[in-house]
């Protein structure tokens, strides 16, 4: 089954290269949409793909790169639309 979700990243996660870390492990779990910094110091991540690969994406979002630290991941379900054909770091 295919699923879309947001997930918004809180800690310190901005400026310890949070964003290329997602990308490539979206990337080795198969996943498409993007991640973008947010003005108040979060990480906003749309991801889309199967389920199973999906979960697997968040588990590695939720422990980050070395020199970041994750201390909040809020996941919120979105309809599949199969709006993206691959994943990118959004300015």
């Amino acid at each position: 089954m295919r699923v879309a979700v947001q997930i918004i990243v809180s800690g310190r996660v901005q400026g310890v290269g949070y964003r290329y870390f997602a990308e490539k492990n979206a990337r080795a779990c198969d996943i498409c949409g993007y991640v973008k910094n947010l003005y108040d110091g979060r990480v906003e991540v749309v991801a889309e793909g199967i389920k199973e690969q999906v979960d697997a994406f968040i588990d590695r979002l939720k422990q980050g790169p070395v020199f970041g630290n994750v201390d909040r991941v809020e996941v919120r379900s979105l309809p599949y639309e199969n709006r993206y054909d691959s994943f990118h770091v959004a300015y």
